[in-house]
């Protein structure tokens, strides 16, 4: 059995309002102080998408509030808390944009990569500049660059664009390492050009597969192994 915590639990689709009218009780009965995500059908066509940390109340709400003339099904989507319902719901509405919601999903922490792949096309383009109008000796340089020639070179160089935070946990404990602008590690007041290094330090041991020791956030609330880098 998988270990992994489930959003949704339980979910009753595509039901019609007069059902919701005539049998209210059945209904209450499932919904009753649950967090969900619900959506208003019209037509068969999505009217509205929202969020509730009591969806009978919500349901019963949309039987005669502003919305009340404009659907005819509905569904709703029981959930486990509420910890993700806000960006759900945000994400339904950016993705689906129902004629019904006047406003715009927001995510509260979500990194836009806008910015980021702007600058990443520029920088693909200025490699692929360099690589036509090459300077003399340049080629033989890049080649000792890549043959390791330079063999103090933090192993993290080649895979980062600029400073970040590395987290690992070992016995009991959070341990936290900054990964500096060019790719050397510093923990616990020493600097390390390589991930294992730095892993084996923490765990005080000769050696230690730091790529899978270290986990960097590769987006906010998103922290992976190392080793994801590589791949």
């Amino acid at each position: 059995m998988s270990g992994r915590a489930q959003l949704v639990c339980q979910h009753l689709e595509s039901i019609s309002r007069l059902a919701l009218e005539q049998h209210h009780g059945i209904i209450r009965n499932y919904v009753r102080g649950r967090h969900g995500v619900y959506a208003l059908y019209r037509r068969g066509k999505l009217y509205y998408v929202g969020l509730a940390a009591d969806l009978r109340n919500r349901l019963k709400h949309h039987l005669r509030d502003r919305h009340g003339g404009s659907w005819d099904r509905f569904s709703v989507y029981l959930t486990i808390g509420d910890h993700h319902l806000r960006e759900l719901e945000a994400l339904i509405l950016r993705t689906v944009k129902p004629i019904g919601n006047k406003q715009k999903g927001k995510f509260a922490r979500s990194e836009d990569l806008r910015r980021r792949f702007r600058r990443d096309i520029k920088q693909s383009q200025q490699v692929e500049l360099d690589g036509m109008f090459d300077e003399p000796g340049t080629p033989q340089k890049r080649r000792a660059l890549r043959s390791g020639s330079q063999g103090s070179r933090p192993a993290l160089a080649a895979y980062i664009s600029g400073p970040m935070i590395l987290r690992a946990k070992y016995k009991g404990l959070n341990l936290t390492a900054r990964v500096r602008r060019d790719g050397s590690i510093r923990f616990a007041g020493k600097v390390y050009t390589s991930p294992s290094q730095a892993a084996a330090a923490a765990r005080k041991r000769p050696t230690c597969n730091g790529w899978k020791f270290w986990r960097f956030e590769r987006a906010p609330g998103d922290w992976v192994w190392l080793d994801v880098l590589r791949r």
